[in-house]
């Protein structure tokens, strides 16, 4: 067995809505059935006996070791925790080849997971053995690692579930909600809302007092020291000498790290500060407030949870010793050793034991059943603590108080720690205080405390975050299709941008934001679709979205308002990525139609592809069919049904529902020459559905129709028409047969520039099959005089010359083509055709380097203008 081409699909995609791990596996004669070979099956469930829960028997159906590998890359990752459920394996159209998709949750633990099955796969075959209890820990340790924690995967799960996309911006914790102008940004439990002032005043424990105690906020008395000395003497001023506690602590720390508690004599305020000291250059000494730790979790204007902290202890049984008490503790599968759980492992370190002599213990005492044995004097879960919630007991200016706190500081989210007796009577009342604010609290206390229940917090931080309960997204058409994705865009695009909205594209050409392009090359994949989406300035996002990004990665986004799909053509790109007919083109296509907003969410597709119309059974939303002729069987059917349609009616688009119409003159849609270019046309209403899909007014859209101008600046390579000394001629980047069939018809309906003689000037892309290749130059020798025909700079896995041949055999039965120039170079060939032109004459070039031939058409152009030729040449390297 053989595994390569291994990819990451990050979105929805062919096979699921699930992210997943696709590889290429290759099996030998002997491997495609696993009951051929004797005792695999055994020594399989004897290494890994819970793939039973995934076969549980295999039976008499054929399974290959590439199912195998399926079966055990997802039971792995199942059997460690990891929450996953989709697997396939498909056979490719050769033999013994499959496709193995499996669901992962983090991308690198369903890479280890693949890995790991692998290796299982060969110990089953050669009988040696496999190390399942390993496998399983170096899975669930590279999981905690990478996921999101429990704090900020609250916010993200509670996001979700309000349907705001997400993306994780990085390893760590920062995660983008909403898309375009409406996203918004977290940290951990901190927001873009949290400005850098208030986490700095947060930070400083003493600045933090003082403003809290200015607004009549009871905080404990201290000051800042300078050394061991200044330390004591801070003690005494607050009454240590009396046997008043105090508390030292570093200025800006957080998750109690350096605090000590409950300190009375010189020789504990001491070790007290070189222990802070340890943490910050800055200690501060204040008074220690007797009573219980709280902490109150304020989000914007609401207190939405409390808990009572307990420090790190153990209960004496009487039998065990401190030791193993705090091994039986740790041992609870909800402790881990960061904060991924939702408790932390108590610390058994010199800390500890400091704190056991101090009640004349040490880690070998047995303490007597019952006994309440003290681990630590601060009560944060980050040193093993734990926290029972007292929401519902908080009494109403208790929790007015630590509003307060929060908004005198600044904070939107902020951890209130509190020392008192309880939360039952107001703070002044029983003498409690303010002993600390926290920016970027954790969740976890009130997520999943050890007792009372959990609180809904990372609902709570996103209701504030977008109050207006929406789902922080931008309005987003995905377009596909074999022609006319990239015109369709730039249309639907100009109709936006009337509205009113800043358009962020993605197209063949780049990535255009309000108009500038900010990318350049092909950039039609999921990488640029995110791009867009994370981009501050978009209001609304136009993607055009090709099979090769489906393939290498899934959709750039997990839902779109409005899906269009232009045509399906036999000539794209077949062959490649085991997409061999046109059947597999369309399920690829579809992809974008299947992730439509549910119920909302249109679907606008050409009634006049077979292909591109069945994709309406795909659709969770609703369905706007176009095609030039209304009375087309599937546009009958669905007009009839009182749904919408869009079509052609003498020089109009006209948009139907039922007996509502709108009616757009094709005269006024600069595009379509006036209605002369029906695959321009078909643009037109593709768009034009696609705003109507929106809600879009329909004066928006006509003026979007009407603004958009079809030349080399706005749409390169898109039917662009010059004039060259009284000739016509047209570049297009139309690259496959359906394409070429669209440019002359297209020709044929505009006799005034039909030509007295017709010139073609083509090459033809190396990755496409042979009979794609030849079928374009069979279509072009009927319909034009001459051919100059072009070698491009790559082959894309051809040999030298065998481009030209193909298409040179493509003319081999022209009924009209008599003249053919082979050449090599693209500004070869244009110059060559433009010394052949006369008045009168057209030229059709099909360009490859789009920008690059435009920029040289013209100066071609402007070189006639001025009475120059830079294209009366006889090249010496033609062929004829």
């Amino acid at each position: 067995m053989e595994v390569s081409r291994i990819r990451a699909l990050r979105g929805p995609n062919l096979w699921s809505r699930h992210t997943a791990i696709e590889a290429i596996v290759a099996c030998g004669a002997a491997e495609r059935d696993i009951n051929a070979i004797a005792g695999f099956e055994a020594r399989l469930r004897e290494r890994f006996p819970e793939i039973a829960l995934l076969q549980p028997v295999f039976g008499d159906d054929t399974y290959s070791l590439a199912h195998i590998l399926e079966f055990a890359t997802l039971g792995l990752q199942a059997q460690a925790g990891c929450p996953v459920t989709f697997s396939r394996t498909a056979q490719t159209v050769d033999e013994g080849v499959y496709q193995v998709v499996v669901e992962y949750g983090e991308e690198e633990v369903g890479r280890l997971a693949l890995d790991l099955a692998q290796a299982l796969c060969r110990a089953a075959m050669d009988g040696a053995p496999f190390d399942l209890s390993g496998a399983l820990s170096r899975l669930r340790e590279l999981d905690e690692d990478v996921r999101l924690g429990p704090s900020t995967a609250s916010i993200v799960h509670a996001a979700a579930a309000r349907g705001i996309p997400c993306r994780r911006l990085t390893r760590g914790s920062l995660v983008q909600f909403g898309w375009g102008s409406r996203q918004r940004r977290i940290q951990a439990a901190e927001t873009d809302m949290t400005s850098a002032v208030a986490e700095s005043i947060a930070q400083d424990k003493e600045l933090t007092k003082r403003l809290l105690a200015a607004a009549g906020v009871p905080v404990p008395v201290g000051r800042p020291v300078a050394d061991a000395d200044d330390a004591w003497a801070a003690a005494v001023e607050i009454g240590a000498g009396d046997g008043v506690a105090v508390v030292v602590k570093p200025m800006d720390g957080n998750q109690g790290k350096g605090v000590t508690v409950n300190l009375k004599t010189r020789e504990q305020v001491l070790a007290a500060y070189a222990t802070a000291r340890r943490i910050s250059d800055n200690v501060l000494v204040e008074r220690y407030v007797s009573g219980q730790d709280h902490r109150f979790l304020v989000v914007g204007d609401k207190l939405v949870a409390a808990a009572r902290r307990e420090p790190p202890m153990v209960i004496g049984d009487g039998a065990r010793t401190v030791r193993e008490l705090v091994d039986q503790v740790n041992a609870d599968p909800r402790r881990g050793s960061g904060h991924a759980t939702s408790l932390t492992r108590i610390r058994f370190d010199d800390i500890a034991l400091a704190r056991l002599a101090e009640d004349g213990l040490d880690a070998e005492s047995i303490p007597v059943k019952g006994r309440r044995v003290i681990l630590r004097n601060n009560a944060n879960l980050s040193t093993g603590g734990s926290a029972t919630d007292v929401t519902d007991n908080v009494h109403p200016d208790f929790a007015a108080r630590a509003i307060a706190a929060a908004q005198m500081v600044g904070l939107d989210i902020a951890g209130v720690d509190i020392v008192c007796k309880d939360v039952l009577r107001p703070l002044e009342e029983q003498g409690g205080g303010i002993v600390e604010l926290n920016a970027a609290p954790g969740l976890r206390m009130h997520l999943q405390p050890s007792f009372g229940k959990g609180r809904a917090v990372g609902e709570a931080i996103v209701a504030n975050m977008f109050p207006d309960g929406g789902d922080a997204r931008i309005p987003l058409v995905a377009v596909a299709g074999t022609n006319g994705k990239t015109t369709t865009a730039r249309l639907i695009a100009s109709i936006l941008a009337r509205r009113g909205y800043r358009v962020g594209m993605t197209s063949t050409d780049g990535v255009y934001v309000r108009g500038k392009r900010i990318d350049a090359g092909d950039c039609s994949g999921p990488k640029s679709a995110r791009n867009v989406l994370m981009h501050p300035d978009v209001d609304a996002a136009v993607l055009e979205t090709a099979r090769g990004g489906v393939l290498r990665e899934g959709l750039g986004f997990d839902r779109c308002d409005v899906a269009v799909i232009t045509n399906i053509g036999k000539g794209d790109h077949l062959g490649l990525s085991y997409i061999s007919t046109v059947e597999d083109l369309a399920v690829v296509k579809r992809v974008i139609v299947q992730n439509v907003k549910p119920e909302t969410g249109h679907a606008v597709l050409n009634a006049a592809d077979p292909m591109v119309a069945r994709m309406a059974d795909a659709c969770p939303g609703r369905i706007i069919f176009f095609a030039r002729d209304r009375n087309h069987p599937v546009m009958a059917m669905h007009r009839a049904q009182g749904k919408r349609v869009v079509f052609l009616d003498g020089g109009d688009i006209v948009a139907l529902e039922g007996v509502a119409e709108q009616r757009i003159a094709l005269r006024d849609v600069p595009v379509t020459a006036g209605g002369a270019i029906g695959f321009q046309a078909e643009n037109a209403m593709a768009a034009a559905a696609a705003g109507w899909a929106l809600g879009l007014d329909w004066a928006v859209i006509r003026a979007g129709l009407a603004a958009f101008v079809n030349d080399a600046a706005s749409a390169p390579g898109r039917f662009n028409l010059f004039d060259y000394r009284g000739a016509t001629l047209i570049a297009d980047y139309g690259h496959n047969p359906d394409a070429i069939q669209a440019l002359v018809e297209a020709i044929e309906h505009m006799p005034e520039k039909s030509g007295k003689r017709r010139t073609v000037v083509i090459s033809g892309a190396g990755d496409r099959r042979d009979e794609d290749i030849r079928q374009q130059t069979e279509i072009l020798g009927d319909a034009f005089d001459a051919a100059v025909l072009y070698q491009d700079q790559c082959q894309r896995g051809r040999a030298d010359g065998e481009v030209l041949a193909l298409l040179r055999q493509g003319l081999e039965n022209a009924r009209r083509t008599r003249d053919v120039v082979e050449l090599r170079g693209e500004f070869l060939a244009i110059d060559t055709a433009l010394a052949q032109l006369k008045a009168g004459d057209l030229c059709l070039i099909l360009v490859d380097q789009v920008e690059e031939a435009l920029a040289h058409i013209a100066k071609r152009i402007a070189e006639a203008e001025n009475g120059h030729s830079g294209a009366n040449r006889n090249p010496e390297t033609a062929t004829h």
